[in-house]
């Protein structure tokens, strides 16, 4: 895999494993009331959500937890959001309502089509062993032309990231995000942003794309 592009190799099964395949909903049983990028990066994230994410839309934060780091100052219809800890979800004060879902073990998302004006992702897609799919579900609750952030820092939890994540950096990962979106039909050309605060700060980055008109 070194030196290349995810565009030139098949994404086999064997890239979506892990190294504790034991049950997800194990794992995040117990709520982590933590934040897994500094305080720096938050601020970027914030204020690139400031920029993207439609003012008075309903947005759909996927994979969420107990923050959404969304702008202060920025109100939405509704924010509903999607993770795996009822604990860390109801502790979240910008969500309007929420719901426990695995995405590994059903990558169909329980919302109606069109729902959504932006869904976003927080530094978790590389968990997901079904992303073609998930992505693919995303489109379908989006509205036409409603953006799709993904935000990724370099951490992460070792040992339930998939193996492909792992195996490439922090540019590779941007490809491979824009990867999962063109394989997933329903996005039109992905653009990638380096939102890194600088030296002494997590890397931030984020790749995103539209829902296609038809």
């Amino acid at each position: 895999m070194t030196g290349e592009q995810p565009e030139a190799f098949e994404l086999k099964p064997e890239y979506f494993r892990r190294q504790d395949e034991s049950s997800d909903s194990g794992f995040y049983t117990q709520p982590r009331f933590v934040n897994h990028i500094d305080d720096e990066a938050i601020e970027a994230l914030r204020e690139f959500y400031r920029e993207l994410l439609p003012e008075g839309g309903a947005l759909l934060d996927l994979m969420s937890s107990w923050v959404s780091h969304l702008p202060a100052d920025r109100d939405y219809a509704s924010v509903t959001g999607l993770g795996m800890n009822e604990e860390e979800l109801a502790a979240n004060p910008r969500l309007a309502g929420h719901v426990v879902h695995d995405l590994n073990a059903d990558p169909h998302l329980p919302f109606d089509d069109a729902s959504f004006d932006a869904a976003f992702v927080n530094v978790s897609v590389q968990y997901l062993t079904q992303p073609v799919d998930v992505f693919r579900d995303v489109a379908r609750v989006l509205r036409p032309g409603a953006p799709f952030a993904l935000a990724y820092s370099n951490r992460c939890f070792p040992t339930k990231a998939v193996a492909l994540w792992q195996m490439l950096g922090d540019q590779e990962h941007a490809d491979l995000i824009g990867l999962y979106l063109r394989l997933s039909d329903g996005f039109g050309m992905p653009r990638a942003y380096n939102l890194s605060p600088g030296p002494g700060s997590d890397p931030l980055y984020a790749v995103v794309a539209n829902r296609k008109a038809t």
